[in-house]
């Protein structure tokens, strides 16, 4: 019988993969992973709905086509949802059992709380050697009651007890875990979100023209926000604030990029503070680099964010930032450096320091020139070199720094 020496495999798991950040994170590491050294596999949950017109969805699809053209195995497992469904996630976890069992994979990596979860036990059932987790932030608060809550946070410190490394975003996502005692600290490993950066130079436009291409006067300051509407983004607070800057007199309109479950009732919102003329939704933009341009702060008023990838890109493009004080965000926004911090959920504060900005357009501007000098660190090349080095760490402490043997007869 002879041997053959082949690839460390690797299989990554997630529920949605769309154009969300953690998705796209997930889309770079393993587009990005040294092929000749990794054989790279994506277990991902059905496709986000929508019909092949939808540009959000062709996106998505997009990414999955790439990801088979360099040559990154992708399977579907339909019952792989994000919402908690028992019958469901019982399906999804022996699709999981089986395809574990069939590939036969060195690492397992999954990514979010329910991939994160069921992706892991699976990988204990198989005796999978190494076992890596991505939470993109956490659940510990600001999406479920109490109960549901403490059930999550059992469920995690269950799972952390048999894997091998948490990766977080940020090192405040890092302090929460181990406020919760998720995990002790040796298991974790702070690796920022990787941006694409060079999409950022290549798309780059000045700010008048994209004002002009959105038919919003150059006069006019452009509060603008990206991500999907929700309400755990908080786009109901910058509306009111937007509104509280109209009452005032202030020359502001708001633009807000993304689509989701309460568009409808943030648009209601808009009419009944009468600033419907000020706010423009965009819903989701392929070109969202140029739609960006035109902001002159950008605005993140999330109740809970592992990191805020989004705010990287806004900083790529030299944009002044107001954001929560909360999760991750405190790691990206140092607050009278790259932007300001506000308390969560606060309608007036976040308008003072929208306002400060606008009447302060040479502040602004250095705020964000302060940002674009912090962006390299976030690069998705910086990205990969780290979850590379996570990964050679974890095979050495096992003794399988070598590429492994496949049986030949």
């Amino acid at each position: 019988m002879n041997q053959q020496l082949h690839r460390i495999k690797v299989v990554h798991i997630i529920t949605r993969f769309n154009k969300g950040g953690s998705a796209e994170n997930t889309f770079f590491t393993v587009l990005g992973l040294d092929k000749g050294r990794y054989e790279v596999l994506l277990v991902k949950g059905p496709s986000p709905p929508g019909n092949s017109d939808d540009p959000e969805t062709r996106a998505a699809q997009a990414n999955i086509d790439a990801a088979r053209y360099w040559g990154v195995k992708v399977i579907t497992v339909n019952h792989l949802l994000r919402e908690v469904r028992p019958l469901s996630d019982l399906r999804a976890f022996v699709s999981l059992l089986r395809i574990i069992r069939r590939e036969r994979p060195v690492i397992v990596h999954t990514h979010t709380s329910k991939a994160g979860i069921l992706g892991r036990w699976a990988a204990l059932f198989c005796r999978v050697p190494i076992i890596v987790h991505t939470p993109h932030g956490h659940v510990f608060w600001g999406y479920f009651g109490p109960v549901k809550t403490r059930l999550f946070v059992w469920l995690e410190r269950m799972t952390a007890r048999f894997t091998d490394a948490i990766i977080t975003l940020t090192s405040q996502e890092r302090e929460d875990h181990l406020n919760l005692r998720i995990a002790p600290e040796r298991k974790f490993v702070v690796i920022h979100s990787g941006v694409d950066l060079g999409k950022f130079l290549v798309d780059r436009c000045d700010r008048e023209d994209a004002k002009r291409a959105l038919g919003i006067d150059s006069a006019t300051t452009v509060l603008g926000t990206a991500g999907r509407l929700t309400a755990i983004k908080g786009q109901e607070v910058l509306i009111r604030a937007t509104a509280e800057l109209a009452r005032q007199g202030n020359v502001v309109k708001l633009v807000l990029l993304g689509e989701g479950e309460l568009r409808g009732e943030l648009e209601e919102l808009a009419c009944r503070l009468r600033i419907a003329e000020r706010v423009h939704f965009l819903g989701w933009r392929a070109d969202v680099v140029k739609a960006m341009a035109a902001f002159d702060i950008f605005c993140l008023p999330s109740r809970n964010e592992g990191m805020g990838k989004v705010l990287v890109e806004a900083m790529a493009l030299g944009i002044a930032i107001v954001a929560s004080d909360i999760g991750g965000i405190k790691d990206i926004v140092h607050h009278g450096e790259n932007g300001l911090l506000v308390p969560v959920g606060d309608v007036e504060a976040l308008a003072e320091a929208i306002l400060y900005l606008c009447r302060d357009p040479k502040r602004r501007r250095q705020m964000g020139e302060a940002g674009r000098l912090m962006v390299p660190q976030y690069s998705s090349d910086e990205m990969i070199i780290k979850i590379d080095q996570v990964y050679g760490k974890l095979l050495i402490s096992k003794g399988l720094n070598f590429l492994q043997r496949s049986k030949s007869c």
